[in-house]
């Protein structure tokens, strides 16, 4: 439930820290807009919020041109009131319902498809079909505004199943010819799209702690930039992310080849930048701890780095038990040149693609000794990799949690690790690491754990906050 009062405040003082958390519709125009529009300050009477998009596409209201709602920062799922809700709108973002029904959802979900459809329009006021054809819509429109793609290979990486369709609904909700949007011209063997954040945003801090962790010939930070390949699915290509200059963004640039992927692309992005979270929200409820109030007001922004892709991640932090950072990394680029498959791509520190957890079963322990990996190690990758987990966010955490447990090698800081990057879970806490009771000058697992009490629901921002402490 939306406070209209306090949502109208937020508009007339363009606060960007509200953005995407509402939308506004204009009644008096037929169109809804972002908090931060740059348009004149709509009349009390004349606004109606809404907590989605899909939800003021529902009431016929009209995405604005300027502001670009499909530009909006994701809602924090953390604070979503439905869990099974929250994880349902995390598989409809990454595209789900684009090959699945709702009821083959909801069956992955753990639910029947009907019980999926109360809990989500309960939460959210709209379908998941509904959810999804916003998404697939607003998608559609940021294509066709800012790349050069055709009008067919647009509607396809948007999740329509055929040009006809994606015509029809376009025109039904937004009363456009979808060919009227095209104003940009860019060079075909690139796309370009923008990601917002709600500002602070620490963007060197995220970029200085993926530098030192990337894998060689797989990903490589350069000056501003992180890059990396791209596999998803049969296709495969290669991507870059910079912040833009302009606006609280970040510039993704991305092979045309991966145009067919799109969607789950950007997605990984998001949660490897942890886009979509609510920094002033996180650091008003941790500053009001004594040891964590001066860290956060001189790294005010951090966020918690995901994982582009879970297997690869969860592999470079067994590789990383009990060894410096840049041994690790040395490790993880010796297995992506032997095992990853390589590809060409305009930079040169990126040769190869990350290799896959079907790849890695395929091994046994000697191929990865021959590598340098001591045999312990070498047996927790091939136990992960042969393991039917799901390291990405949505995934069940404790169940997660509970197998990552019973694999050899694998233990209380290991598995914690993963969920805070794999799983993305805000409030994972590897309450064993060294470097947390440095941090905070204490000599026990119980004595972090007693003090981290006051930092639920956010623990793993509290760990990024203690870590940078120590850098």
């Amino acid at each position: 439930m939306l406070d209209a009062d306090a949502c109208y405040l937020a508009l007339r003082a363009h606060d960007a820290r509200f953005d995407g958390v509402f939308f506004v519709g204009v009644t008096s125009t037929g169109i809804y807009c972002r908090p931060v529009c740059p348009a004149r300050a709509v009349r009390r009477e004349n606004a109606r919020f809404f907590s989605s998009a899909a939800a003021a596409e529902r009431e016929s209201f009209r995405p604005c041109l300027r502001c670009r709602p499909e530009l909006a920062p994701g809602n924090a799922r953390v604070d979503s009131s439905v869990q099974l809700a929250a994880r349902a709108l995390q598989h409809i973002d990454s595209g789900a319902l684009n090959e699945k029904s709702v009821d083959e959802l909801g069956l992955e979900l753990g639910v029947t498809g009907r019980h999926l459809r109360r809990v989500v329009e309960a939460e959210f006021g709209v379908t998941p079909i509904e959810l999804a054809q916003t998404q697939r819509l607003l998608l559609a429109k940021q294509l066709l505004t800012d790349t050069a793609l055709p009008m067919t290979e647009i509607a396809f990486a948007s999740g329509f199943s055929s040009i006809r369709r994606f015509n029809a609904l376009f025109r039904e909700r937004y009363r456009l010819n979808p060919s009227r949007l095209r104003q940009t011209r860019v060079a075909k063997d690139a796309l370009y799209c923008e990601l917002t954040y709600r500002p602070p945003f620490a963007w060197r801090s995220i970029l200085d702690f993926l530098a030192v962790r990337s894998c060689p010939g797989v990903e490589a930070v350069v000056g501003d930039r992180y890059t990396r390949t791209v596999a998803i699915g049969k296709h495969s290509g290669w991507l870059a992310v910079s912040p833009s200059p302009r606006r609280h963004s970040l510039r993704v640039e991305l092979s045309s080849s991966l145009a067919p992927v799109l969607l789950a692309v950007l997605t990984r992005v998001k949660r490897l930048f942890d886009l979509s979270a609510h920094p002033w929200r996180i650091e008003e409820h941790l500053g009001t701890c004594a040891r964590l109030a001066p860290l956060i007001a001189a790294n005010s922004g951090l966020r918690v780095p995901g994982a582009f892709d879970g297997f690869e991640m969860t592999v470079r932090a067994i590789l990383g038990q009990q060894v410096s950072v840049k041994a690790a990394t040395t490790m993880a680029g010796r297995l992506a040149s032997s095992f990853g498959q390589s590809i060409e791509t305009p930079f040169p520190a990126l040769t190869h693609i990350s290799p896959t957890a079907a790849c890695m079963a395929q091994l046994d322990v000697e191929d990865l000794m021959r590598l340098g990996i001591i045999r312990n190690r070498a047996r927790s990758i091939l136990a992960v990799a042969g393991a039917d987990l799901r390291l990405e966010p949505g995934a069940d955490v404790e169940a997660t949690l509970a197998q990552l447990r019973k694999l050899p090698g694998i233990g209380e800081w290991t598995a914690q690790y993963i969920a805070m990057r794999a799983l993305h879970w805000p409030d994972a806490f590897p309450h064993t690491d060294l470097g947390v009771y440095k941090a905070l000058d204490v000599r026990s697992p119980k004595e972090v754990l007693e003090i981290s009490r006051k930092w639920l629901p956010w623990r793993a921002y509290a760990t990024m906050y203690l870590w940078k402490s120590l850098t």
